[in-house]
Parts: C-alpha cells; sequence; structure tokens
C-alpha cells in the first residue's frame, strides 16, 4: 500500500475573474522509502503540489491520503500533528527563527512534540554534528555560510524522526560546492530509509532521485522511475508525550519564546508597555493620595474625640434659640454616666468674657469641663499638670490655657505656672498649658481656657445649666446604638427632645464616603489612560503579528498547533502588561518619595490591595487587549504565512 496517495487533485487560486487553476486533476501515489524529484518550470504547480503532500495547503477538489488517512477532514490541528510527526521540511530559503542558536533551531520541532528539554537538545547536537556542524550549536543563523543553514535545516527536518523529507529547491539558493554538499546528504538519508520528495527545475538536480515527475501548467506529463522495487523502511517518528507534564513543558517553552521576542524587540516591547506603566502608576498614586488625605482627616477628627457622642441643647445646628434653652443639668451628665455602654460623660459649659493680666486685657472663651475632657478631645498637655477629679469636685479657682493664650500673655517667654489671671474679674491661677492643636478642626486664633465646669458654674457664672455632655462610649459597644440609648434617656427624663446630638462616628463616616468617593473617581479617570494603553498594546501586538507571519508560518509548518501560537502571543502580551504593570508600580512608589518629601501636610499612603489589584488589571489587560492578535496569528494559513517576505 502507498505511503501516500492522491487522486483527483485539483488547485485554484483566486475568485471570480482572477480565478486560477493551478492543479489538474492530479493522480500520484508515493511509495515509502522512495526519492522522488517533481520537476517542472516555474508555476508549473509543484511548489503547491509539494505544499500539498506536506499539508501545508489543501486541495480544492480530490482525495489525499497519508498511510490510508484522509487528509481533507482533519482539522487544523490535525494536520499540524501530522507534520509535526511524519513530515520534515527543507525550505530554499532555509526558514531558520534568527532570533534562535542553531540548536534551537534544530531542537524546535521537538518542542512541539513535547520531548523533555536535555533530550532534545542533545538530540539537536548529535544531528548538527552528524552534518558537520560541531562546534556551530550557539551561532545564529547569521553567523552561518549559506550552506551551513541549508544543513541546519535538515538537522531540523530530522528532528521528529523525518519519514518524508520535503525538499523544496534545497540547492536553489547554493553554490555548486554546496549544492552538492546538501544532495549527498539527502541521498543518505534515502539510504537510510527516508522518503524524500524533491521540488526542484533543475534536470541535473532531479536525476538524483530514483523517480521524476514531471509537471506542466499543473498537470503532470511524465513519471519515471529508476528502480520500482523500494526496499522495506524501518524510519519511524518519535513517540510524542501526552501528559500534564507535556503540557506543562508547552507552557514553559511558550514562556521561554515570548521572553525571546519580547528582549528581541526592546525598544518596541518598552514603548508598548510605556501606556500600562503610566496608567499604573497614575492609579496607584492616585488612590495613595486620597489614602493619604483621608488618614489625615481621620487623624485630625480622632484629635477631636474618638467614638463620642456630644448633647446640646436645643432643636439642632442653626437653631437661634439654642442659646436660650437651659435644659441641660449636671444631673443629665451623672444618669448618663450610670449606662453601662458608657465609658465617661464629661459636662460642658462654656462664657465669653474679658482676660486681664498685668495691664493687659483680651477677649477670651472660657470651658468649664469634666477631668476627663482632656483625654476624650485629645487635647495634649505641653507643660505643667491638668486638673483631676478634687478640682472638679471642690470648685478650685484652676485653669489651663491654651498655647495662644501663653504667646499673648507672656510673650516675653516667662513661666505661666502659677501666674493669677482673671477672667471677668474672677481670679484664676494657671496650672497646666495645652500643647497647640495641629488638626483642622481647631480654632487656631482665639484665646481658649480651661475650668472646672463646677467652677465656672458656681463662681463665675452662676449659671445651674450646662451646655454640653461629652459621652465617650466603651470601645465594644457601636456608636450608632448608644447614641439610640442616649435619646431614649434623657426624653425620658425631659419628656421631650429639647437636645440634639452630634457623633464623631458618623462625621467619621461620612468624611471617609466623601474621600472615598473622590478616589474613586480620580481613580476612574486614571483608568483611562490603562484602556488607551491597552488598545496600545493590541496595536502593537497587532504590528508584532504582521511583521512575524513569516516566523509563524514557519513553526506552523514544524508541527505548531493552533493553541501553541495562540499561547506563546498571548502571553507575550501579558508579559508587557505585567512587567509595565510592576514597574508602574515601582514609578508611583518614586512618585510618592518626592511628594512625601515637599508635601508637610499629609503624606501618601499605599494600599497593598490596591497594588494587588493594579498588577492584577494590567495583567486583565493584556489578555483582554492581547486575545485578538493572538487569535489573529494562531489563524494564520501555513502556506500563506511563508510566502511573506
Amino acid at each position: 500500500m502507498s505511503l501516500l496517495e492522491i487522486k483527483g487533485i485539483n488547485r485554484w487560486f483566486g475568485q471570480g475573474e482572477n480565478r486560477v487553476q493551478v492543479l489538474k486533476d492530479i493522480n500520484l501515489s508515493i511509495e515509502k522509502g522512495d526519492f522522488v524529484a517533481i520537476i517542472g518550470q516555474s508555476g508549473s504547480g509543484k511548489s503547491t503540489l509539494m505544499n500539498i503532500i506536506g499539508c501545508l495547503d489543501v486541495p480544492s477538489s480530490g482525495s489525499y491520503k497519508i498511510d490510508s488517512v484522509e487528509t481533507a477532514t482533519m482539522s487544523a490541528d490535525e494536520q499540524a500533528a501530522l507534520r509535526r510527526r511524519s513530515f520534515g521540511f527543507i525550505f530554499q530559503r532555509y526558514n531558520l527563527l534568527g532570533t534562535l542558536t542553531a540548536r534551537e533551531n534544530v531542537a524546535l520541532p521537538a518542542v512541539y512534540a513535547g520531548m523533555e528539554h536535555d533530550e532534545r537538545l542533545q538530540r539537536a547536537d548529535e544531528l548538527l554534528a552528524q552534518l558537520g556542524l560541531s562546534g556551530k550549536e550557539a551561532n545564529r543563523p547569521s553567523e552561518l555560510s549559506g550552506g551551513q543553514q541549508q544543513r541546519v535545516s535538515i538537522a531540523r527536518a530530522l528532528m521528529n524522526g523525518g519519514e518524508i523529507i520535503l525538499a523544496d529547491e534545497p540547492t536553489g539558493a547554493l553554490d555548486t560546492g554546496s549544492g552538492q554538499n546538501v544532495m549527498e546528504i539527502l541521498h543518505k538519508l534515502h539510504d537510510a530509509g527516508h522518503t524524500i520528495v524533491m521540488v526542484t527545475h533543475d534536470p541535473s538536480i532531479a536525476a538524483n532521485a530514483n523517480r521524476v515527475i514531471e509537471i506542466r501548467d499543473g498537470r503532470i506529463i511524465a513519471d519515471h522511475s529508476k528502480n520500482p522495487n523500494i526496499p522495506p523502511s524501518r524510519i519511524e517518528s518519535i513517540e510524542e508525550r501526552n501528559s500534564w507534564l507535556f503540557y506543562r513543558d508547552q507552557l514553559f517553552e511558550s514562556f521561554r519564546m515570548s521572553i525571546q521576542a519580547i528582549m528581541a524587540h526592546k525598544m518596541r516591547s518598552f514603548l508598548t508597555m510605556l501606556g500600562i506603566i503610566i496608567g499604573i502608576a497614575s492609579v496607584v498614586s492616585v488612590v495613595a493620595l486620597g489614602r493619604g488625605s483621608q488618614e489625615k482627616i481621620l487623624e485630625n477628627i480622632n484629635a477631636m474625640g474618638t467614638n463620642t457622642v456630644s448633647v446640646y441643647p436645643g432643636y439642632g445646628y442653626g437653631d437661634r434659640r439654642s442659646s436660650r434653652i437651659k435644659t441641660l443639668t449636671v444631673g443629665d451628665a451623672e444618669a448618663l454616666k450610670q449606662q453601662d455602654y458608657v465609658d465617661s460623660v464629661t459636662p460642658g459649659a462654656n462664657t465669653s468674657g474679658t482676660l486681664t493680666y498685668e495691664n493687659q486685657s483680651l477677649s477670651a472663651q472660657l470651658y468649664g469641663v469634666g477631668d476627663q475632657y482632656f483625654d476624650v478631645r485629645g487635647i495634649k498637655l505641653a507643660f505643667g499638670r491638668l486638673f483631676n477629679e478634687d478640682d472638679v469636685s471642690q470648685n478650685s479657682q484652676v485653669v489651663v490655657i491654651d498655647d495662644n493664650t501663653k504667646n499673648k500673655l507672656f510673650a516675653d517667654g516667662s513661666n505661666p505656672l502659677g501666674q493669677v489671671i482673671l477672667f471677668n474679674k474672677r481670679p484664676l491661677r494657671i496650672i497646666g498649658v495645652a500643647a497647640p492643636n495641629n488638626n483642622g478642626f481647631a480654632d487656631t486664633d482665639s484665646l481658649q481656657l480651661y475650668t472646672p465646669y463646677t467652677t465656672l458654674m458656681n463662681r463665675i457664672s452662676g449659671s445651674k445649666y450646662i451646655t454640653s455632655v461629652t459621652v465617650k462610649i466603651k470601645d465594644n459597644v457601636n456608636s450608632q446604638t448608644a447614641e439610640k440609648g442616649i435619646i431614649e434617656l434623657l426624653k425620658t427624663r425631659h419628656g421631650t427632645e429639647d437636645f440634639f446630638t452630634r457623633n464623631s462616628d458618623t462625621i467619621k463616616q461620612t468624611i471617609e464616603s466623601t474621600t472615598g468617593t473622590m478616589t474613586m473617581l480620580i481613580s476612574s479617570i486614571a483608568l483611562i489612560s490603562l484602556v488607551v494603553g491597552g488598545i496600545g498594546v493590541m496595536n502593537i501586538m497587532l504590528v508584532s503579528v504582521t511583521e512575524r507571519v513569516k516566523e509563524i508560518g514557519i513553526r506552523m509548518a514544524i508541527g505548531a498547533r493552533q493553541h501553541n501560537i495562540l499561547e506563546q502571543f498571548l502571553i507575550e502580551a501579558v508579559l508587557i502588561c505585567l512587567i509595565g504593570g510592576l514597574v508602574g508600580v515601582l514609578f508611583s512608589f518614586a512618585i510618592s518619595m518626592l511628594f512625601n518629601m515637599l508635601a508637610t501636610d499629609f503624606a501618601m499612603s499605599f494600599s497593598t490591595i490596591s497594588i494587588v489589584m493594579a498588577v492584577l488589571c494590567s495583567s486583565v489587560i493584556g489578555v483582554l487587549f492581547g486575545f485578538m492578535p493572538a487569535k489573529r496569528a494562531s489563524q494564520l494559513n501555513p502556506i500563506d504565512a511563508l510566502s511573506r517576505d
């Protein structure tokens, strides 16, 4: 039974009026182990016939069987498997990959066959040695002569066994000496049992074959054989692996090839990455700016008092009658102090008046507070001491002044501690000075003094009512729930809701929500640059596919599956985006270092989640925008790809 059997093959090219028939009712069978030369002038159809024989092209009609298996019904990957397993191609122009060494070019078919890395490199070295190329294994094609490149091409054809060698004008681009050397190699391969099909227009080259088939205008016009009795051939293809290790190695090889492609075009790869770098750096930096500003604002809020609920008389902010409403009492504060969700309670009263020291008279605000007020409000002591529970219970005439008051009254630098000042003609002895309050919510211009609320009510204002109650909620209690409890208790005591509350947690949540929304808005704008970068990746990958069509054709000719091509180009796109993402993150770190050196109000604060999401986003962009070019590359017709210059 014939190894190759062709019946009634026709091949047309073009459409409509431009449709041309290149092959016309070709009938041909080739025995295993034969040496066949197909001869004809340019345009006779001999190369098209060889491409169909090698499953690089498909006939328009007719039947082509290999080992009695019909090829017309095979999928693209099944035809690739046939090329990988049965055929070895020797091209007129060698068709070696310029970015690979001689060893890597020879070993490439075995990559797609699943041969282990060390095994295929060893076999490649052995084949190169057999063809007289010892010492040239690490040379790239540009470092080899034409004859040496053709011998590398022959070694590659033998890598997977090369049961059928298809040689397209194997001596056409060589000098006489190199051409004779190639023909000697082909004779040796034939003697070893390889089936050889050679296309040539030179009768003297065709004379080397056992069988010569002449084709003219798409028809076979002559078929002569020197010896029809072909000795049996024992040439077998290497066995392919089909396990998870095979797929792992395929993925690794695709990754390695992608790295080689990126490194071979460094500038193009960098320019492709640039859009991703800018996009990722923008997103990460904007999130860091938003996070840093949010942390600064929350720090200022915490300085005002954390997890606190303040109670005021009246019916809300803006109520002009609130100053005339006198409902809150010390008894209310004592009742609140008894609740199990309350950590501490600080009654508050305040009045404005004239502050006098020596010959200075200034307007100031005096706050009557409890001994825990400073802790609740986050007010720190610069020096001296704060008043305590005994001072509160004994109506002690002591006062803590703020930094503004110290600077006004004691501008000469004298020690204020122990000095007596007059507030509305009532004497108060200074026992401490509060540290400057730098949070954005503090009144930095007014003069503020703090005295026990009992002192203010009993010795200065004479009022029986307080102007506020600050309740600090225990850490393990929800402040919203506690606020509801406070309202219900005071409504019960007053019989009506003649007060209103302010929850510091509500302010905190509002600011967190507002800053989060702003960060999201600006990040969304920054994401546009990522999309633009992704489009740039797609454009460059499409250009890359166009530039590397010949490479894709070579890989398909030696057995690459469609998913191998898809995988390689997709990994290349993902790597470009991933590397760009990582560089973008590092760039944003550099921006933050510069910003933190120059800015004094707040520092950029990075979020691990935002960094991880940014890198993941760049990878997703690589997949999304790299898929179309990769898919396009994988669906190229091998013969069309090989014909590109």
